[in-house]
């Protein structure tokens, strides 16, 4: 029996492309790219960065089959379809992302993470000293250095036979974003809940931790108060005053930290659901939803602070919230052996070979869909070739029915109403005000 087929569940379900052109978000950029893009160059005198322009293009071209696409035929009964090429972008395309977000969870969990009981630890600091982790790589490594030994020194205290020379396991997530798509950057940092001591054979034994309750995390979040306050002090991010305000203030003096979600050993399907969690895109395409042509709304999966549970945008604030950063990656370019030459050894390094996913994979880990199960017989299905010839292109899709070019950006316009910097009225939306402040809360479903 095929192996597709043998993992098949009555949970399981058949593969159906994603047709991203029909999607809210994708219409948006379609739309209103160009203004964008031309708005850049009007107001800073400088076009968007190329890489900006780069990835919003090639998420366009992700998933339309008029860009290419591979073919899929049933080993058995002879059924086919196609499935589209990927962009592989970082801050746009959803689709692309969110297979980032189950392939590092996969591989965090199937590779690097020992069967062994994990607790998340979040850190949250107040808004002035966020300002210089945002900008400053410096404080922010000591941002995190700081939380890392506050959290080894309480495992220690709490696992029985600890030595000082025994150290944590940690996985570290930095986020940037918060559910209204503001920007408070925080720590999440998945924890081994112990320490391993090195052993005489070179080894390390495991110390379990026990006895963590709210005391000791409570003490954790003083000694990062204290620590942070002294090293932003030293580094003349903050005045003598402002530390000393923060560090008497009340609630914490807006330093908040919180290790309630615990996974134990044998856990592992709640491991990556919360590796998933952690490492999630900022844009989740759900929440978006389209009031009328110049008004969309963007909705948090809990009330934020002030009960806000949306965000009201503009088409072209959806834009600029999307675009991509400096650090995406360049595509990497794809050398072909010579005819009748031997294939190279992979020069990669075996970690990153391991951490590699095949796209059937990913989709059945997370959506439990076999992707290479045939919908019409339930056979193994098996990619027989790859469409990139444009007239080969035009001549399948054309038979199938299907749209033989992709859809056409629309050119730039003129600013509409919600552009007009002096409208004359004085009414003010309230949901259409920044989003709130960033404040830390577990309740919700990762």
């Amino acid at each position: 029996m095929p192996a597709t087929a043998a993992c098949a569940s009555p949970r399981s379900a058949v593969y159906r492309r994603r047709q991203p052109e029909r999607t809210l978000l994708y219409h948006t950029v379609q739309t209103h790219l160009a203004t964008w893009l031309a708005l850049q160059e009007e107001g800073a005198g400088a076009s968007a960065p190329a890489v900006t322009e780069r990835e919003f293009r090639r998420y366009l071209e992700c998933g339309i089959l008029a860009h290419g696409f591979a073919r899929a035929r049933c080993v058995d009964c002879g059924h086919d379809f196609l499935i589209a090429y990927s962009c592989k972008c970082r801050g746009v395309c959803p689709s692309c992302t969110t297979r980032r977000m189950v392939e590092t969870a996969a591989h965090l969990a199937d590779h690097v993470i020992p069967r062994l009981p994990v607790r998340q630890w979040v850190l949250s600091v107040p808004k002035r000293l966020r300002y210089h982790l945002e900008r400053d790589p410096a404080v922010l490594n000591a941002a995190l250095h700081i939380f890392l030994t506050a959290i080894e020194r309480v495992l220690r205290q709490h696992s029985p036979g600890a030595s000082t020379a025994s150290h944590l396991g940690a996985v570290i997530f930095i986020h940037r974003f918060g559910a209204l798509l503001n920007t408070p950057l925080h720590f999440h940092c998945l924890v081994i809940d112990g320490v391993f001591e090195a052993d005489a054979e070179g080894g390390a034994d495991f110390r379990p931790a026990s006895g963590l309750d709210a005391a000791a995390i409570g003490e954790v979040q003083t000694t990062v108060r204290r620590r942070l306050l002294r090293s932003a002090l030293r580094r003349g991010r903050l005045s003598a005053d402002d530390a000393q305000g923060m560090a008497e203030g009340e609630h914490g003096g807006g330093f908040s930290v919180d290790a309630a979600v615990r996974i134990e050993a044998h856990e592992r399907e709640g491991l990556g659901r919360l590796l998933r969690y952690c490492a999630r895109p900022a844009f989740a395409l759900e929440r978006l939803r389209e009031i009328d042509a110049e008004r969309l709304v963007y909705e948090s999966v809990k009330p934020g602070p002030g009960g806000s549970v949306s965000l009201m945008l503009t088409p072209m604030a959806v834009t600029a919230l999307a675009q991509p950063t400096e650090m995406a990656a360049a595509p990497t370019p794809v050398v072909s052996d010579p005819p009748g030459a031997a294939p190279a050894e992979p020069t990669e390094p075996a970690h990153r070979q391991a951490a590699r996913y095949v796209w059937a994979l990913l989709l059945a880990r997370i959506d439990e869909v076999l992707s290479l199960l045939c919908p019409k017989c339930g056979g193994e299905m098996k990619i027989i070739a790859f469409i990139t010839e444009g007239t080969v292109i035009r001549e399948i899709l054309g038979h199938l029915g299907e749209p033989t070019s992709p859809p056409r950006l629309m050119p730039a316009r003129g600013p509409p109403l919600w552009e007009m910097q002096d409208s004359g009225s004085d009414a003010i939306d309230s949901q259409a005000q920044p989003a709130p402040d960033y404040e830390f809360d577990q309740r919700i479903a990762w």
